[in-house]
């Protein structure tokens, strides 16, 4: 007959991070479905029994709804459709204990005193949810697995491309084009492969984002936008989790630690995102590729010292680095009694629209029907057919020299408010950027301040390569 039997969270690395096992049994009895399962899992034995073969006083067997541990209980009966669970009978699951090959693993940090064999339990017994699995996500994925996180859960939807291997050293050549998730997977098994790995292949969002997040010991953001950073910041609070902040832009970088013992949270320090485009993104501004090693590291061993309660973290602090001039500062964050979120009267108790609040909101028809757009095929068709055009180039300078359309203007974006009068109101106005946000940001500047005649080019230079000339280089 076939059985299904439960298992909680601190066993699955047992059972190939199965929360379910199916097995097909010849005795109807419990105690047989447990030889059976211990045959198909050999390992999660010492949990269950003591060295006398006796279930140990910890463990708590579940036929159904009922307790079947005591007296004839593990002899009774299955019929079909049945399922049993295991149940640690104390908080924080089964006892953490470390064999030859983790005494031989971890022995740089047993013979530490900060750290030991008690704190190398604390990590085995500990989960970490990273946030991204990009820039900052590599090194602390890699940090953490090597110091024996117990388990590890990644959200991320995205694809290995050419332009993440500068500086997502999680990655090679061999793995572009490969979900990003798939190949992390794969080289942190190969890292450290007892440690359990969750992964979520979707979009952070106010749907999923406390059901994710409470799973988990330690929060560690390796975002690279706005409406996600304050996300998870508000999902930290609303669940009680500590949240490891990084953040990384050019030469500079910004660590600390958010909602732990009391501390403040992200909000406390920035209530309110920048307005759109006015702090440009990694992919617009770049980023000195070996920062977010130096980002991701700091996070990662932050998110450890929390875990084994050694040192002192960077709640209440914000940590500054230049790596142009390799300047380090620390200043002091204070907790802001009319925080929104974390303060003792909250403003808001739950999730939000996120991408409304930082201003990027998904554009509806009514503000289609307000920017005009053209695509790179039919700007080329109006090109060639010598209509009179000004293509106008709003990116930085050191953008233009990578790439750039035939006949442009530049003039950067900052710069468009003070230099209106260079531009003529009676021509037809094209501006274009890498991908067409900044532009349409732009477009949308100028329509406001009497230019009717103004488009955006959809996608910008990024979808002028793939659809008109594929030699222009991306970046």
């Amino acid at each position: 007959m076939n059985i299904d039997i439960r298992i909680p969270s601190p066993l699955r690395r047992y059972t190939d991070n199965q929360s379910t096992v199916s097995l097909n049994i010849e005795e109807p009895s419990v105690s047989s479905a447990l030889e059976s399962l211990l045959k198909k899992h050999e390992e999660l034995g010492r949990h269950l029994y003591d060295e006398d073969g006796a279930l140990r006083s910890f463990v708590n067997i579940y036929l159904n709804n009922e307790d079947v541990r005591f007296g004839d209980g593990l002899d009774s009966n299955l019929k079909e459709g049945d399922e049993l669970s295991i149940i640690p009978a104390i908080a924080g699951g089964v006892p953490v204990t470390l064999d030859n090959w983790e005494i031989s693993r971890y022995s740089r940090h047993l013979i530490m005193p900060e750290v030991n064999i008690e704190g190398q339990k604390k990590l085995k017994a500990s989960s970490v949810l990273l946030i991204g699995i990009g820039g900052l996500g590599c090194p602390s994925s890699l940090y953490l697995a090597a110091a024996g996180i117990g388990r590890m859960g990644i959200v991320d939807f995205d694809v290995v491309d050419d332009s993440n291997l500068q500086r997502q050293v999680l990655f090679g050549t061999s793995d572009v084009g490969s979900p990003k998730l798939q190949a992390a997977e794969k080289r942190l098994k190969d890292l450290n492969p007892r440690m359990e790995i969750e992964l979520y292949q979707e979009r952070l969002s106010s749907e999923n984002a406390r059901e994710i997040i409470s799973k988990y010991d330690v929060v560690v953001d390796g975002t690279d936008n706005f409406p996600t950073r304050y996300l998870v910041n508000d999902a930290c609070v609303f669940e009680g989790k500590p949240n490891v902040y990084g953040s990384i832009f050019r030469f500079d970088g910004q660590v600390s630690v958010f909602n732990y013992d009391g501390g403040p949270c992200y909000r406390c320090l920035y209530s309110e995102p920048p307005p759109p485009g006015l702090v440009p993104s990694c992919a617009e501004g770049g980023v000195l590729g070996v920062l977010p090693g130096i980002i991701g590291t700091m996070q990662a061993t932050e998110a450890i010292k929390l875990i084994v309660g050694m040192g002192e973290s960077l709640s209440g602090k914000l940590l500054l680095i230049d790596a142009l001039s390799m300047d380090f500062r620390k200043l002091n964050i204070k907790k802001n009694p009319d925080c929104k979120v974390c303060s003792e009267n909250p403003e808001l108790t739950e999730l939000i629209d996120y991408d409304d609040f930082c201003g990027v909101a998904a554009q509806t028809e009514e503000d289609s029907d307000k920017i005009d757009e053209i695509t790179p095929v039919d700007l080329k068709a109006r090109i060639d057919n010598g209509d009179n055009l000004v293509l106008l180039d709003i990116r930085e300078e050191v953008e233009t020299k990578i790439c750039q359309i035939e006949g442009s203007v530049h003039i950067p974006m900052q710069e468009i408010p003070s230099r209106l009068s260079e531009l003529d109101m009676h021509s037809d106005l094209i501006i274009y950027c890498k991908s067409g946000e900044r532009s349409y940001a732009v477009t949308s500047f100028l329509k406001k301040s009497g230019f009717n005649r103004v488009s955006n080019l959809y996608g910008g230079t990024l979808a002028w390569s793939e659809t008109v000339d594929p030699t222009m280089p991306k970046y």
